[in-house]
């Protein structure tokens, strides 16, 4: 039979057992989340009063007009042809796609000012222009692609809304609760798009460069950063629901905090690898796709920024402001 120890050997007994390691210390970002708000609104202030005062800088799909994709065979240089459209009253941009080719794109023009211009043009550059292509838009296509745009974009942030609603609507608060998760997703949602259409305010009418330009590759971009976005904020969202269903002794901000930190790696390891073709294709790709390859990358990390930073922590708030049973 086993000797009972006195009190001080059982205490160096003990002393002397392996212990049981501390758990690791987690990042806190809902008690931080102010301040990724305020990094937030930093970055999307100055965009959104670049829209008001000097709005976008639009391409043809969007403000009509006459587009060319011409060739010269002299091969001259960007500078050449755009001295060479500018004289001209046509309002012109140029566009260069490769050595001696360019888009050119200018208010709209009837065929016989067409003529004109395309003669105008090899004479002013020195070379007989080829034309390649010729596209007309007029303004009534241009304000109607607008408006389908907008549609879009807001038909695919109401649909989100309601769909996250009815699919979180059994978490604890019924449909209150459903509408908070959705509510939140649209906002972070939101977030990407304004900041995505600042900062190409930004870049296609303050520094006045032809990437920051509007047209339906960047409505395109836009649509999809917002089903990335929005995947990205649901995988944070499910593991909450999963979270509060298993860890009943943890607070609300407790769970979220948790759920974030387990998702936070495989959003932005998956961010990170389409990152990386969109770098290739901004680096290396045509001129045509550099402005859909601009916006699809700060719409990527735009996204995995605010499905982390700001979708949970802003649920977060909306269950302080709002309580649900």
């Amino acid at each position: 039979m086993a000797e009972l120890s006195r009190p001080g050997e059982v205490a160096a007994d003990e002393s002397a057992r392996p212990q049981t390691a501390a758990p690791t210390r987690r990042l806190d970002i809902i008690s931080h989340r102010n301040i990724f708000f305020l990094v937030s609104l930093l970055i999307i202030i100055p965009g959104i009063v670049s829209m008001i005062s000097r709005g976008f800088l639009l391409g043809i799909d969007f403000q009509g007009g006459s587009e060319f994709f011409v060739s010269f065979p002299n091969e001259p240089s960007l500078q050449a042809v755009e001295n060479a459209v500018a004289s001209e009253p046509v309002n012109g941009q140029v566009q260069q796609t490769a050595q001696g080719t360019f888009i050119v794109r200018t208010s709209p023009l009837n065929p016989s000012q067409a003529q004109t211009f395309t003669d105008d043009l090899s004479r002013k550059v020195g070379s007989q222009v080829v034309i390649n292509q010729q596209n007309q838009v007029g303004g009534t296509i241009a304000a109607e692609t607008v408006t389908t745009a907008l549609l879009a974009i807001v038909a695919a942030s109401v649909l989100i809304l309601l769909y996250l609603a009815f699919r979180f609507r059994r978490v604890q608060g019924g449909w209150r609760s459903g509408f908070q998760f959705g509510g939140s997703a649209l906002l972070a949602l939101l977030h990407d798009v304004f900041l995505l259409a600042g900062i190409f305010s930004i870049l296609g009418r303050v520094l006045n460069l032809r990437i920051g330009e509007i047209d339906s590759f960047f409505v395109t971009a836009v649509l999809t950063v917002v089903g990335f976005s929005v995947h990205d904020t649901i995988v944070v969202f499910d593991r909450i629901r999963e979270n509060m269903i298993v860890s009943n002794r943890l607070t609300f901000e407790q769970v979220v905090n948790l759920s974030i930190m387990q998702t936070a790696a495989r959003s932005i390891i998956t961010s990170f690898t389409v990152v990386l073709v969109l770098l290739s294709l901004l680096l290396f790709g045509g001129d045509t796709l550099k402005g859909f390859a601009l916006a699809l990358l700060i719409g990527i990390v735009s996204g995995t920024y605010s499905s982390i930073f700001n979708a949970s922590p802003l649920l977060v708030v909306w269950r302080r402001l709002q309580p649900v049973r």
